[in-house]
């Protein structure tokens, strides 16, 4: 069994970057306050001298932008920045994180933007950035964005890069082509029909809400769509990966086979089987590990995933003679722990899952169709999960002013309460929002509840 009282699992891989402005997942924060237009046309622009200016070439770039308000503000504030230096900025408009990592990796270009604050609410915003190869920027580029950001013009010898003019200047491009060919990119992963399914689908009122159905109807599949009516103010309310219980209503209400929700910008998957229980990312990687393995093609039979996945997910695989690498949270951290490891799948209990051979990064769509492949080669969902088993867990969500604050004190009675208590107790700032997350997994859920609500206490007594 996975679960111990006396020690934790051991840990690959390590944190993202993370600073003032980049956290675990891009740098996000409330649009027009924490993140603005100003700082996006830096961004821009430092990414224009640093892949193209001070290479003495043209910098290429690629952005895309999910559905909310402010996506437009930061997508041309960005454009302008990189056009202000010489770059050339392709615009995909409305799309996802994962089809611009698709993009960038296939046309060649330097680097790619994603505008999003994926599962946040819509008065929240991000800007992702991807390198050549369609992944998390590397942790060096991170820093000089930051350090200009601040004014610091260390890495450009001690002067802003200067604009361009005349023919220099840089353009935007229409290339909303290439976001319809990573739609075809989707529906080639099939191997075989869906026809005959009834999939329930949740598009977040975000970046998915046009692609899902393109894909899942293309394949033969019967469609139900909720998530579908971005209006700029409406994504992840009340839909979405992170809000489950629209699709369980709608897959139960309809008798649906399957359902699969995404966030903001598609790069999660959560699913829903026909009774509308809910399938969390460790179920889904059961489901797909089982399904490679039967193909032969996971790899030394290894899996990649986090410290907060359950422990009963890991010893459910050891049963079956596959090994798990436990590393800490971020896809980003996921993803570099694969590339060590030699695992071909890798992912998060919250739904970012990464398959290395058909991408770089986590795909929620890629997600959906590699468990209908499972599924329509099973003939259906039931038996997919047949030995997995959780272990007892409770986790909190606390939201807080200031992260640092808060966890004053309470590392050291977290480590108290895995000793007294006997379970294992993560306590971690979120890199993403203003919340203090706490999970517990033990010997019974009253014993979990204890943990976290002990926890919680300590965190609303910091402030």
């Amino acid at each position: 069994m996975f679960f111990r009282t006396n020690e934790e699992p051991p840990i690959c891989g390590k944190e993202a970057f993370t600073g003032k402005y980049f956290g675990t997942d891009g740098f996000r924060g409330e649009a027009g306050v924490t993140i603005t237009a100003e700082q996006a046309f830096k961004v821009g622009k430092i990414l224009g001298w640093y892949f193209g200016v001070r290479l003495g070439r043209k910098c290429r770039a690629v952005i895309g932008k999910d559905t909310r308000l402010s996506s437009y503000m930061l997508e041309y504030s960005l454009a302008s920045g990189l056009t202000s230096v010489g770059a050339d900025a392709y615009i995909l408009h409305v799309t996802t994180t994962p089809s611009v990592s698709y993009v960038t990796r296939c046309d060649g270009f330097d680097c790619g933007i994603m505008v999003s604050a994926s599962h946040n609410p819509y008065c929240d915003n991000g800007i992702k950035l991807l390198n050549d190869r369609g992944e998390k920027m590397d942790d060096g580029v991170i820093a000089v964005i930051e350090s200009y950001l601040d004014g610091d013009f260390t890495a450009l010898g001690g002067r802003d890069v200067p604009f361009a003019s005349g023919r220099e200047i840089g353009r935007t491009v229409d290339y909303i082509a290439a976001r319809n060919r990573y739609v075809g990119h989707l529906i080639s992963l099939a191997t075989c029909s869906y026809k005959g399914f009834k999939i329930g689908l949740d598009g977040a009122n975000g970046s998915a809400f046009q692609i899902a159905r393109s894909v899942f109807e293309t394949l033969g599949a019967k469609t139900y769509m909720i998530g579908d009516t971005p209006n700029g103010t409406n994504v992840n309310d009340g839909v979405g990966s992170t809000h489950i219980g629209a699709l369980c209503d709608l897959v139960k209400k309809n008798a649906l086979d399957v359902g699969f929700a995404f966030d903001g910008d598609a790069d999660r998957c959560i699913a829903v089987d026909g009774e509308g229980n809910v399938i969390t990312g460790d179920e889904e990687m059961y489901i797909l590990a089982n399904y490679l393995i039967s193909r032969g093609e996971l790899a030394h039979s290894k899996v990649v995933c986090t410290v907060l996945s359950n422990g009963g997910f890991i010893d459910s695989l050891a049963a079956r003679g596959i090994t798990c690498e436990v590393c800490d949270v971020g896809d980003k951290t996921v993803c570099d722990t694969m590339a060590k490891t030699g695992a071909v799948l890798g992912g998060e209990r919250s739904g970012h899952i990464v398959f290395s051979k058909y991408e770089t990064t986590g795909d929620g769509l890629v997600t959906a169709v590699m468990l209908m492949e499972a599924i329509v080669e099973n003939g259906g969902l039931r038996g997919l999960l047949k030995g997995y088993k959780n272990l007892p867990q409770t986790s909190l969500n606390i939201p807080v002013s200031d992260k640092e604050r808060a966890m004053a004190g309470v590392d050291f009675l977290a480590d108290k309460l895995k000793k007294e208590l006997k379970v294992r107790l993560i306590v971690r700032p979120s890199g993403t929002e203003r919340l203090i997350r706490v999970t517990a997994e033990g010997e019974s859920e009253e014993l979990c509840a204890l943990a976290c609500k002990i926890i919680e206490s300590k965190i609303r007594e910091n402030g």
